[in-house]
């Protein structure tokens, strides 16, 4: 069962508001925009199931949300079921370091290094500092290695195309994992680096693509696709894996 957790009206829906909506157990965030184009209802499940955002014609009515909510239902309550109700980390879980499961070990030592070690019971990541900054740790230590390989990669793969980038910036993005800007400026999902090497690989030669193609079209698939030649294999391992990298939370 899902409910709103707060008591709707006959009023109309205001252009924008958020809420929470508890689905089979779990409180999700809602987040409706009214949108002057829209003719009808459509409810969209953020990357990562972190979130649901919808949008609806303008003057619709409290009741008519919830009315297609619960039509919905079901939907919702089988799409999300493809998430973990419980992403963060913790001492003794796992986490993806360049498409590698590492054992979280947390060291007891207050200070010290994140390090990634091959040990006797395996690849393992061990974290130092208080237990509660656990999550906070790991995604400082991911930022800086995603760092560390898109920095090389992007160098060899703008030295291909013969164009220069202006800076690479690292983020926590939902909505895309890349981007290039006009002025040759690209920006990252730092969560990249949890994937395996030619995936990361493909999202640095995609992004330098960019630098010559700004668009999506045939010259700039091929221009893709010479820079990596595993660019299908990469795309479709982020297809079916991405959201489960959007879904661990590191807060």
């Amino acid at each position: 069962m899902f409910s709103f957790l707060q008591k709707t009206a006959r009023a109309k829906a205001p252009a924008t508001s958020s809420r929470l909506l508890a689905v089979s157990g779990r409180e999700m965030p809602l987040v409706i925009r009214s949108n002057p184009r829209a003719t009808r209802i459509t409810l969209r499940i953020e990357p990562g199931g972190r979130g649901l955002k919808m949008t609806v014609p303008p003057g619709l009515r409290e009741r008519e949300i919830a009315d297609f909510l619960e039509r919905h239902r079901g939907w919702l309550e089988v799409k999300l079921a493809k998430f973990s109700s419980d992403t963060r980390l913790s001492d003794g879980g796992e986490v993806l370091l360049r498409g590698v499961p590492h054992r979280i070990i947390h060291s007891g030592r207050l200070r010290g290094l994140t390090e990634a070690i091959d040990s006797e019971m395996g690849p393992v990541l061990s974290v130092s500092g208080m237990e509660e900054h656990l999550g906070r740790r790991i995604g400082d230590f991911l930022k800086k290695e995603a760092r560390r390989d898109l920095e090389v990669l992007v160098a060899g793969h703008a030295k291909a195309v013969g164009r220069p980038y202006k800076s690479l910036t690292m983020k926590d993005t939902r909505s895309r994992w890349g981007s290039c800007s006009w002025d040759g400026a690209l920006s990252f999902s730092w969560r990249i680096v949890m994937a395996p090497p030619p995936v990361i690989d493909y999202l640095a030669a995609h992004e330098v693509a960019h630098l010559r193609e700004m668009n999506h079209g045939p010259a700039f698939w091929a221009l893709c696709r010479d820079l990596c030649p595993h660019m299908e294999t990469a795309k479709t391992w982020l297809k079916r894996n991405g959201t489960k990298l959007h879904a661990i939370d590191f807060d």
